[in-house]
Order: C-alpha cells, then sequence, then structure tokens
C-alpha cells in the first residue's frame, strides 16, 4: 500500500510516502526551489518521493494532507464573522481552503496527467493530529503521551493525548486565540527579528540576557492547570487579524504583538540597523525563561493525568531545544521522543501515517532514528559537477578519507561534508554539515563572520560521538536530531569552547555508527588524532535553505572561505 503525505499552502511545504508502512522518502520544497519555508505546493518534493519509491501517482492509495478544512468549523465561524480580524482575514484563508479542498486537481495537473487517473483516496488531517502522529507512530513507544505545541493550525494551537498502539486518544487543546507558538512570534518580531522561522535566533539571543523581566512575561501568558492563556493586551491578531501570504514562495507575517508590549517593555528594536542591547537580552531571556515554565508544568501535568513516563511532542514550539533539554530532569518523563522535522515539514509525514494507522489500523512497522530521507548522489554525478565547475579534486579511500578529513580539522580547517541522502527537518546532521575544530575558541567568530555571514550571537552545535555523551555533558541521554540542549561539564567546557554556548550549554547531536556510519568514522577519526570526540557541526549552506546537490555545495564552497570540500569519497582543497 503507497500513502502519500502532502503539508501545503503552509510553511515549509513537504511530501513524504510510505510504502506498506515503511517511510521511503520525505524532503521540504524548500530543498528544491531554494525558497526558504517555501509555501508552494510541493509538487517537486511529490516527484521525489514517486521517484525513490518507484512508482506513479497512479499508483498511490491514499493521499493525505496535513490540514482539514472541516475541523472546528463552528470556531472557524465564530471568529470569520463575529470579529473584525476574522472578516479581514476571510479572503485569504478562504482562497487557501479552497486550494486545500482542490489538491486532487492540483496534483493531477502538476504531474500532467488527467485528474480521473488519479484513483487515490484522499484524506484532510488535522493539523496538529498529523504534528502527533509524526511523532508517535515513528517513535520507539508503543504507549506514551503525545504532545503538539504549534503556532496556528485548524485554528488550534497545542494539543495534547496518548497514543497507543495505531491508535490517538486526544485529552485536551488550546485554541485561537492563544498560542504559545504566537507568544514567542510576537517577542521575535518585537526584537527586531521580522520574519517567518527567525524564533530561532532569539532562542540564541536569550542566553546572553539576565531575567529582568519575569514578573512581565508572566503576566503576557500564564498556565491555565493544562494549557495557556495568553493576555491579549500584548497581542493584536485577534483584533485585527494577521496578513499572511502562504499562496507560494517565502511566507509572510504580518506584526502579531501590540500596544501592550511597549508599555511594559519599551520601544521595539525597530530591526538589523539598530544595536543590540542589554534590555534586548534580558526581554529574549526572561521570554524564553517563561517559555520553559509553561512547558514544564504543561508537560509535568501531562505526565501526572497520563500516569506515561514516555513522552512524543511535535510541532514548530518543539524545536525550542532550550526547553525540551529541560523534560527529563524537570519532570516525571524518562523518556522523550521528537522527530527531526518536528516543525510543519513534518506534518506531511505525519499525515501519511495518521492515515495508515490511525485510520486504516495497520500495524506500526519501524521507528525513525535517522533523517536521512531526502535525495542522495551518485559519485558520478559528483565528478560531473565538480568537472563542470572547473574545481580540482581527488578520489580517497575510506581507510584515507577520514584520517585525511579529521587532520584537516584538527589543523583548523573548514570542511564541507556531502555525503549520502539529505537530511529531513531544519538540521544538518552529518550528511550536509559543514565542519570544524571544536578546540579553537575562535572558531564561531570565524564561521559566523567567514562562511555563515550572520549574527555574532548565534552559536553552533556539537557532534559527538554517543558513547562519550556523558563524559562531554551533565546529561546522556541521546539526542540524535540535535534537539536537546544540555549543561556542558565545567571541565570540558575549555576543551570543546567553539560549540560551547555563552551560557555553558551545547545543543548537541548525538553519533552512533549504525544512524550515520560515515560521520561516526569521521568524529572518530579526529577523537584519534585530538583526544576529542567531538566536531563542531553548522548546515552546509550561506543564508539559503541546505545544501541539496552538489552543484549547490560546491557553490557555496566556492563562494565562502572553506578550505575543504569533501564530496562522497572526493576530495577538493584550496
Amino acid at each position: 500500500m503507497n500513502v502519500l503525505g502532502i503539508n501545503a499552502y503552509h510553511g515549509d511545504a513537504s511530501a513524504a510516502i510510505l510504502v506498506d508502512g515503511r517511510i521511503v522518502a520525505a524532503v521540504e520544497e524548500e530543498r528544491f526551489t531554494r525558497v526558504k519555508h517555501d509555501t508552494s505546493f510541493p509538487l517537486h518534493s511529490i516527484r521525489f518521493c514517486l521517484d525513490t519509491a518507484n512508482t506513479k501517482i497512479e499508483d498511490i492509495d491514499h493521499v493525505a494532507l496535513s490540514r482539514n478544512p472541516r475541523a472546528n468549523l463552528v470556531r472557524r465561524a465564530s471568529f470569520a464573522v463575529g470579529s473584525r480580524a476574522g472578516r479581514a482575514m476571510a479572503a485569504d484563508r478562504g482562497a487557501s481552503l479552497l486550494k486545500t479542498m482542490r489538491a486532487r486537481q492540483t496534483i493531477a495537473e502538476g504531474l500532467g496527467i488527467p485528474e480521473k487517473r488519479l484513483a487515490a483516496k484522499v484524506h484532510f488531517v488535522e493539523h496538529h493530529l498529523a504534528h502527533i502522529a509524526s511523532a508517535f507512530y515513528v517513535s520507539p513507544f508503543e504507549r506514551s503521551a503525545v504532545l503538539s505545541l504549534d503556532g496556528f493550525g485548524d485554528m488550534i494551537s497545542a494539543m495534547w493525548g496518548i497514543g497507543e498502539g495505531t491508535k490517538l486518544r486526544i485529552m485536551g487543546e488550546v485554541g485561537f486565540p492563544h498560542s504559545l507558538g504566537l507568544y514567542y512570534t510576537a517577542f521575535t518580531q518585537y526584537l527586531g527579528f521580522p520574519h517567518y522561522g527567525d524564533e530561532y535566533k532569539v532562542m540564541g539571543l536569550a542566553s546572553y540576557g539576565e531575567p529582568e523581566y519575569m514578573d512581565e512575561v508572566r503576566d503576557v501568558v500564564r498556565f491555565d492547570g493544562s494549557g495557556y492563556e495568553l493576555n491579549l493586551r500584548y497581542f493584536r491578531h485577534q483584533l485585527d487579524g494577521v496578513s499572511m501570504n502562504w499562496q507560494g514562495g517565502p511566507p509572510t507575517l504580518g506584526p502579531v504583538w501590540g500596544d501592550g508590549m511597549t508599555d511594559a517593555f519599551g520601544p521595539a528594536r525597530s530591526g538589523s540597523d539598530e544595536p543590540i542591547e542589554a534590555h534586548h537580552k534580558n526581554i529574549a531571556h526572561s521570554m524564553q525563561k517563561r517559555l520553559e515554565e509553561i512547558v514544564i508544568e504543561m508537560t509535568s501535568e501531562l505526565a501526572r493525568k497520563s500516569g506515561l513516563t514516555s513522552l512524543c511532542m511535535a510541532g514548530g514550539v518543539a524545536l525550542n531545544c532550550v526547553a525540551n533539554g529541560r523534560i527529563r530532569p524537570d519532570t516525571p518523563f524518562d523518556d522523550l521522543y521528537i522527530q527531526p522535522a518536528a516543525y510543519d515539514g513534518g506534518t506531511s509525514l505525519g499525515a501519511a501515517c495518521y492515515v495508515y494507522h490511525h485510520k486504516l489500523g495497520h500495524p506500526r512497522r519501524e521507528v525513525l532514528d535517522s533523517s536521512y530521507l531526502g535525495p542522495e548522489f551518485s559519485e558520478h554525478e559528483c565528478r560531473q559537477a565538480l568537472e563542470t565547475a572547473g574545481v580540482s579534486y581527488r578520489r580517497l579511500e575510506d581507510h584515507e578519507l577520514f584520517d585525511h578529513t579529521a587532520a584537516g580539522i584538527a589543523d583548523g580547517k573548514i570542511v564541507g561534508w556531502f555525503q549520502g541522502r539529505l537530511e529531513f527537518g531544519p538540521r544538518a546532521l552529518g550528511n550536509r554539515s559543514i565542519v570544524a575544530d571544536p578546540r579553537r575558541p575562535e572558531m564561531k567568530d570565524i564561521l559566523n563572520a567567514r562562511i555563515k555571514r550572520r549574527e555574532s550571537f548565534r552559536p553552533f552545535a556539537p557532534s559527538i560521538l554517543e558513547s562519550a555523551t556523558g563524559d562531554y555533558f551533565e546529561e546522556s541521554y541521546p539526542s540524535p536530531f540535535m534537539l536537546l540542549t544540555y549543561d556542558v561539564k565545567k571541565d570540558k567546557q575549555n576543551v570543546i569552547p567553539a560549540p560551547t554556548h555563552v551560557d555553558g550549554t551545547g545543543r548537541l547531536q548525538t553519533v552512533n555508527g549504525r544512524q550515520n556510519p560515515r560521520y561516526h568514522a569521521l568524529i572518530s577519526a579526529f577523537e584519534r588524532k585530538t583526544g576529542v570526540p567531538v566536531v563542531l557541526n553548522t548546515s552546509f549552506n550561506d543564508n539559503e535553505p541546505i545544501c541539496t546537490t552538489p552543484e549547490q555545495a560546491i557553490d557555496t564552497f566556492k563562494r565562502t572561505k572553506m578550505e575543504l570540500l569533501v564530496l562522497g569519497n572526493l576530495v577538493s582543497e584550496r
């Protein structure tokens, strides 16, 4: 049985395909179009999934979309008719929902076939059910608590319950206008970061601040016993609506913060030209800490109500690795699973899983413990790309390659590491990574200035051999998808200063030989040379989506100041 999942007309459009319950492919549309967070209908992603599964659209049995225009109709109608904001947004939302309902026609037209040849049954899966399904059905747990925390989807911002076997039982939700994701977005905009997806910048900035504004942020959002409630005087989305673009290309989101923000925190930072002052850092720190408090209160209560000790999380807020890192130490949950594409891009996978398991009742087949579900390229294709670009190279066998690359890293060289299948989700996890020496304190500033060309406060990640995690961090629980932040042990902070954040933490990726044997071999070679089982890892890109093709990797190598490019076994050096 073939099930195609689609996230469309929303940020991070994507597609995923299940064949007899196994995940064959999953990818975001931005990786093909090169438009960050692309909202276009994901035809490139659909074609890739079909090609990887060696099937045709006519052979798809079920199509699952991660939106349900019929969900929460009373809430939708009340908002659309009963408020100025609803009336302002009705036209845009109506057009988007109509396109979703016409998905069968859009797929057929995009793939160049008559609609009547598309025999698949089309399912519309509520947004947060798709989020929850994307985590639970690919987790290692037969039974667990489930939680989705997001901005908004189908008028809901959070949903929680229990997953057991093939079924999900929902216990509660938070609806419009209250949203923990929108809480974070409002402060992100207020602090001068206006672009869709900029929240991760504020998470990095928060570590530089102090908890000066905790009383104020506790007035902005409060825990209500199971979920949360916004103090709406700090927001405008419930009054004026939110200008949004989900109709193709990059998503845009208009301002959502209101006059209450300036009353409580002073004038907003106007943008990148205005310096980041201490009070901006303190606001970011306080806001982040309040998010963590709410997440801990919610998950603690969910543990109490469910009586379970394992939790599966998804949604955009589940990318907040600082909050995630506190769940196991600070709540009754002993085990935590967050899949690598926890944001909206992952709902294509979730919609497909929900239909296959919950609706059709098929048993679960596998655990998603690696993110390598995207395109890959042969050595011949990599050779052609290098030769076309006029870049000289040589081929090294594996026993030479890992030692040679590790020696380059140890000598201070910055390496573009391009291997195997592209990662699904926003994190580069050793197949499309830029790798550097974690022992050099100056490496963070060098990478931010020379390679990434981004704000100096942005941190980088340590990739560590899983077996050594407890030697370097205060927690040893595996973090294969770079979605947990742990304290770096005091005696190791000077050993790996480059990926250790200013507050003594690291957003780590644990690596074992089964999940990624080549990346594991590289880090092991670096450990043999230096005694340190850690490399610094950042995504292989430069203010663009992560590189998909060898051509994009070569272009990034040529226009930045990397010293070494490794495409499979092909090595190019400046």
